[in-house]
């Protein structure tokens, strides 16, 4: 079976990828990254709001790993 990664894509230069869960299986991926809390265009969170402020414009996207 393939398993996926969610890696968080910065849009700033200076800011490195960072892979953020490991060994999902393609819906889990899916499912991360069909969640509005996973893009800095429409979360709603706290979290997610102070991560735009400090670190600019994000996103969650996956890959086989």
């Amino acid at each position: 079976m393939d398993t996926y990664k969610i890696v968080r894509f910065y849009h700033s230069a200076g800011i490195l990828r960072r892979v953020i869960a490991r060994g999902l299986s393609f819906e889990q991926a899916e499912k991360h990254c069909s969640s509005p809390e996973t893009s800095s265009v429409t979360c709603t969170t706290a979290t997610g709001k102070r991560r735009t402020r400090q670190l600019g414009e994000w996103f969650d996207g996956f890959t086989k790993e």
